[in-house]
């Protein structure tokens, strides 16, 4: 098995501790393990085009260079961030002049996302073609940042953060470790330091090992690390939140849902998570609404006030004090009786009024401002609703295309009770009259 070079003295210690082997992996073991896709492919030495997605610390570089390290293929690594089309070009060339001599080349795309459509498709032919093995690294959903025909030609493999038990190990590890770790220092790490550090370290290898190299470098040789070095070295955790991928649909997607499973804990701690991670709250206050009107409804006519009240608290209010009304909002709309009746109306009206787009006014609900239009019949048989005598006339107020249609029906929770109940009266009123002839219109 050829090596590639991975580790210099002056590289940082999550570098210098990146596993040689599969055995050294920590986590990944729905990928890894023996009987697993990826880990029997990378054994056998033989990976096709791949996309590994997964979190910022979750050993995605690391399983680059193992795929490397089981190959006997050329490898050469390549990033988006930095590079453009024509180290591309060159590094084709190349994998043109290995093919000459029957070796194939394995191109490691690191940031692959960063790529646009144009830039991805400069590798589409050669990997159909079989002159490269792409290997893409990427933070973001290959479903929204990588062209389909790139994508269709990849398997796409999740990784998952890195849990805290492996965290620990690892922090261990490198505390011991003389050849690639902090070991010749003979460093002392209380258990509660390892712990809290594994726990905020929220699943990224890199960002723990970052910090026992900062704590190494604070206490010296032969020091002593404690749960506060720790805490001070880790200052302010970092949200794990990207406003423009899919973090920023994951959570949003999690508060709406804990909104209308009426769950507040969950309201509050979605919301907060969005705004620490730094979501423009108006956004936020925006989805606010929305819910008031798609999960709330009429269940509490209320809600849409509250909501829109919260929206201009914060515009007038702004941070950090018009947060709390976002706060009140959204336990306002969690804890309120919930119905998409509303919601559901809407789209069954919708389709209906784009089914029958010319069906025309009944003649007694047209408007008849002119002679003419009154003895075209415009506005004739209208009943005016006030002066019956239970407010309500038995007349349609639907194009016959659709006269038998119900879009809203109330449910049962909260304020639509009444309403049912008042629809059900009006029914019984409409059902018990007669339409009234020759009732002028009225404006």
């Amino acid at each position: 098995m050829s090596e590639p070079s991975l580790f210099a003295p002056s590289e940082p210690l999550a570098a210098r501790l990146r596993p040689r082997d599969l055995d050294e992996c920590l986590g990944q073991d729905h990928l890894l393990a023996v009987g697993r896709p990826l880990g029997d492919a990378i054994r056998r030495g033989n990976v096709g085009s791949t996309i590994l997605w997964g979190p910022p610390g979750s050993g995605k570089t690391t399983l680059a260079f193992l795929i490397a390290r089981y190959t006997d293929r050329h490898f050469v690594a390549f990033s988006a961030v930095t590079e453009g089309i024509p180290r591309i070009r060159q590094i084709l060339k190349e994998a043109e002049a290995q093919r000459q001599l029957g070796r194939g080349t394995i191109l490691f795309c690191d940031e692959i996302h960063r790529f646009n459509t144009a830039q991805q498709d400069a590798f589409l032919p050669h990997v159909e073609q079989g002159l490269i093995t792409l290997v893409g690294a990427t933070t973001e959903n290959p479903s929204f940042e990588l062209n389909g025909a790139l994508l269709s030609r990849c398997r796409v493999y999740v990784l998952e953060p890195l849990c805290a038990e492996d965290l620990a190990t690892l922090v261990r590890r490198a505390l011991v470790d003389e050849d690639r770790g902090v070991g010749t220092w003979h460093l002392t790490m209380d258990e509660e330091a390892v712990a809290l550090l594994a726990e905020q370290s929220d699943g990224d290898a890199r960002r723990a090992l970052s910090v026992v190299e900062a704590a190494a470098q604070h206490v010296g040789p032969n020091g002593h690390v404690d749960r506060s070095l720790v805490a001070d070295v880790l200052a302010r955790r970092i949200p794990a939140y990207d406003k423009g991928g899919e973090g920023h649909y994951n959570l949003i997607s999690a508060l709406h849902k804990s909104i209308r499973g009426s769950d507040p804990q969950g309201a509050l701690y979605w919301l907060a998570r969005m705004v620490e991670g730094g979501e423009d709250p108006l956004y936020l206050a925006r989805r606010l609404v929305r819910i008031a009107a798609e999960d709330v409804g009429l269940a509490d006519p209320h809600a849409l006030t509250v909501a829109i009240a919260a929206k201009d608290a914060y515009h007038f209010l702004g941070t950090p004090e018009g947060e709390l009304a976002l706060a009140e909002a959204a336990l306002y709309l969690a804890t309120a009786p919930k119905s998409n009746r509303v919601y559901r109306a809407w789209q069954d009206a919708v389709v209906a009024a784009r089914e029958t787009p010319a069906a025309p006014v009944p003649l007694h609900l047209r408007n008849a401002p002119t002679a003419l239009m009154k003895a075209l019949g415009y506005g004739r048989g209208y009943a005016y609703d006030h002066e019956t005598p239970d407010g309500v006339a038995n007349q349609q107020y639907l194009p016959d295309e659709v006269s038998v249609r119900r879009f809203y029906v109330p449910g049962s929770m909260g304020f639509e009770r009444r309403i049912a109940e008042r629809l059900a009266w009006w029914e019984e009123r409409r059902q018990a009259s007669q339409p009234e002839a020759d009732v002028t219109a009225v404006e």
